[in-house]
């Protein structure tokens, strides 16, 4: 049989008390609210009724013993869901999803859901670090933090959650630790960090190297469209030693610089930024691999908030915002997945929504 994510999510264990009896099941109650995400519903309230009036549907790949749950009891179970074993079956169910083999640009980077907030209780928002596999198109998992400062604990165990032997991991400069690196590098993989002011010393003589030495490798891109043309210029040093501090990074070995510019009429601004790799490649590679970083926030983060309105959810109880926020990558996955109908995901979940068959089909990748 096929391994779909109702099977996976099969092994999710139930929050609730075991000896009190259970009128609705467990996955049907998850699978609910993935179906009601993917096809437009963005509160409790909008699934119960998504349920009712696609029950008859909903019977021929449910039980539904007890009809559909109410509002409020999908509420409270999703919120008792562990979100530690939900992530962990979210991580197992997309490595169906990918390609197997391809080797990519894993981009990972955090984002807070603002409506997570609860002034009344002083609860800060949650915030998630997230993993977006940029071949595949496909958010590859994500671990919450009690807040932004706490992103450098969250990508390890985010990392260690993922099969990235052979991938390239790119972080901001908020994740360029050494602890970080040597994380990446024990899973066989190899890392793109950020340089920034967080690291002064070895950013100052990134900047001095090369002023002085000539790059081994450059090469610029260049786009024009909307009024604007930009040139991303990339220059690589493979000489580490003449980096202080480099041999306390695993498997450092080259030094990356991007300038880009950017002129839109007469007006031209210009940002440097400094990365460093255990990679060694030339500039065409690092400046095409550096570029694809942006899709976490273009492809995954953007997209959370203008299609699943992300930035509006409400939801503050117990696990609610977390495991919600998951129900959501789940539901895109599920449409990037699908290929048959070319598409926007607005699109997408709209026809999700009318044609039975064609959720069906969404379903069972």
């Amino acid at each position: 049989m096929k391994e779909t994510l109702i099977t996976v999510l099969r092994k999710l264990k139930d929050p609730r008390k075991r000896h009190k009896k259970k009128k609705h099941l467990l996955i049907d109650i998850v699978i609910l609210t993935i179906l009601g995400v993917l096809c437009g519903a963005d509160s409790w309230d909008a699934i119960e009724l998504f349920g009712k009036k696609k029950y008859d549907f909903l019977k021929k790949i449910l039980k539904l013993p007890n009809g559909i749950p109410s509002h409020d009891t999908i509420n409270r179970v999703i919120s008792m869901i562990d979100p530690k074993q939900f992530e962990k079956l979210f991580v197992e169910w997309t490595k169906l999803l990918a390609i197997p083999g391809l080797k990519e640009v894993i981009a990972i980077d955090g984002k807070t859901m603002r409506g997570s907030k609860d002034s009344f209780h002083n609860s800060p928002p949650v915030h998630l670090v997230s993993a977006w596999a940029s071949e595949n198109g496909l958010s590859f998992g994500q671990v919450k933090t009690s807040e932004k400062s706490n992103e450098i604990t969250a990508i390890p165990e985010l990392i260690e959650m993922l099969d990235i032997e052979g991938c390239i991991v790119s972080i901001d400069a908020m994740g360029t630790q050494k602890e970080i690196a040597a994380k990446i590098v024990e899973k066989k993989a190899d890392y793109i960090l950020a340089l920034k002011g967080n690291h002064p010393f070895m950013h100052e003589d990134a900047g001095v190297l090369f002023n002085w030495k000539t790059p081994d490798s450059a090469d610029e891109q260049y786009d024009k469209g909307h009024g604007r043309i930009e040139c991303r210029k990339c220059e690589v040093s493979y000489q580490m030693d003449l980096l202080d501090d480099t041999e306390n990074w695993p498997e450092i070995k080259s030094l990356i610089k991007i300038t880009s510019s950017r002129t839109i009429g007469e007006k031209t601004s210009t940002e440097t930024r400094f990365y460093i790799s255990s990679a060694k490649l030339d500039a065409l590679e690092f400046n095409i691999n550096i570029r694809k970083h942006w899709g976490v926030e273009n492809n995954l983060h953007w997209v959370l908030d203008v299609v699943f309105n992300d930035d509006r959810q409400r939801k503050r109880v117990a696990n609610a915002a977390q495991n919600f926020a998951l129900a959501q990558r789940i539901a895109l996955n599920l449409l990037k997945a699908d290929k048959s109908l070319k598409a926007s995901l607005k699109s997408k979940r709209l026809v999700a929504a009318w044609d039975n068959d064609y959720l069906l089909s969404v379903l069972m990748r």
